[in-house]
């Protein structure tokens, strides 16, 4: 991934539902996103109630579901670590508010000793990255084969009008069609939350 073109086909591959290109996604840049969770999770009273890697993993699955439907425009690596970032930013703040929304006071709870902490490892686990892959099938063969088509043509990063001309309609449809598909396989999986991006 050293030039433009090169992370071009990484990030084409992710639209397409590539398992590798997903699992080096997860590898390459989940550093990142725990780091922006953590820093995130500066109350210990959250970090007690909100676990890092699954906000890391909350984030990827937003990731590789707008990825999927080609939400995303992204031609360098500081773009996709940026974006990662932001959404982690906004997943950290929709749980911290609803931690702290009607009887979830977090002053109530006891904390921990130290030796009870749950420290994660320094990398992805192999079940995280399955959990991934498995996500990204289900959420796929969520959508219709019109809606699939459309986000698959959009990964290969053709233009919403190019899509509208061959598929019929207005690009704003075409566009608003698979912004609408999205939402549902989210709501349906249980993905949707704040705003993702």
């Amino acid at each position: 991934m050293s030039d433009g073109g090169t992370f071009a086909d990484f990030v084409g591959r992710i639209r397409a539902g590539d398992e590798q290109a997903a699992s080096d996604l997860v590898g390459r840049y989940e550093p990142a996103i725990r780091l922006a969770v953590r820093a995130r999770l500066g109350d210990r009273r959250l970090r007690r109630v909100l676990d890092s890697m699954d906000l890391c993993q909350s984030v990827l699955a937003s990731f590789f579901a707008g990825a999927a439907a080609g939400r995303y425009d992204l031609e360098r690596p500081d773009q996709l670590v940026r974006l990662l970032v932001a959404i982690a930013h906004n997943k950290v703040a929709f749980q911290a508010r609803r931690q702290r929304a009607g009887n979830r006071d977090l002053r109530r709870d006891a904390p921990l000793d130290a030796g009870d902490w749950d420290v994660a490892g320094a990398g992805p686990s192999p079940s995280r990255v399955a959990s991934g892959r498995e996500l990204l099938a289900e959420f796929r063969s969520r959508l219709s084969a019109e809606e699939r088509r459309l986000a698959d043509l959009r990964a290969e990063g053709r233009g919403w009008a190019e899509l509208a001309g061959e598929l019929g309609g207005t690009a704003q449809a075409r566009r608003m069609q698979l912004a609408r598909a999205v939402g549902r396989v989210a709501r349906e999986l249980g993905l949707e939350g704040p705003a993702d991006d």
